[in-house]
């Protein structure tokens, strides 16, 4: 694979932070059952395997901002929520993340196979509101994005792992 999509991918997964704190925006992304409210209702898609843990992650839907430093978004007060759960044995797999507001929003999503909180690129799953191709460079935020009401919004993702040399892509059934 070459250098160029290396970086990219790991880009897409931990932005530009080099020490990203795990926790950051758990309390506030976190959906209770039977809550009403800005969120998203996510269906999980494509998974390679039932191992590891999924980490899905709201940002403000502007280039500038999507797939920023976790802990630079929120010391400018800007949107940011994440949710992170362990892949289920079995069933249908759902996430649900709280939306700050009514809105526009870019989701991200990564099947973290060895739960080890790295993204790999050999090993590692990732996906987007929007399930927009991917390629050399990051998609767009407004790719990448899904509009959210007063309540929550049904979406789908589905994930993309490493096929080949280089391209990357869902599992191939």
């Amino acid at each position: 694979m070459s250098a160029p999509l290396l970086f990219l991918l790991a880009h897409l997964v931990t932005g530009a932070a080099i020490a990203s704190t795990p926790d950051l925006g758990k309390a506030q992304g976190q959906c209770r059952v039977q809550e009403n409210g800005p969120a998203y209702w996510v269906e999980v898609q494509g998974l390679k395997d039932r191992r590891g843990r999924l980490k899905l992650e709201l940002y403000p839907a502007n280039d500038v901002d999507f797939l920023a430093d976790d802990n630079i978004l929120v010391a400018a007060g800007k949107a940011f929520r994440r949710v992170e759960v362990p892949v289920p044995p079995a069933g249908p797999v759902e996430l649900c993340i709280r939306a700050p507001a009514p809105g526009v929003y870019a989701l991200s999503l990564l099947h973290d196979r060895d739960a080890n909180r790295r993204f790999a690129v050999s090993v590692d799953g990732i996906g987007f509101a929007g399930n927009p191709r991917l390629g050399w460079a990051k998609p767009s935020a407004a790719t990448a994005s899904a509009p959210v009401g007063n309540d929550p919004a049904h979406i789908r993702i589905i994930l993309n792992y490493r096929r080949g040399l280089l391209s990357v892509g869902p599992v191939e059934k």
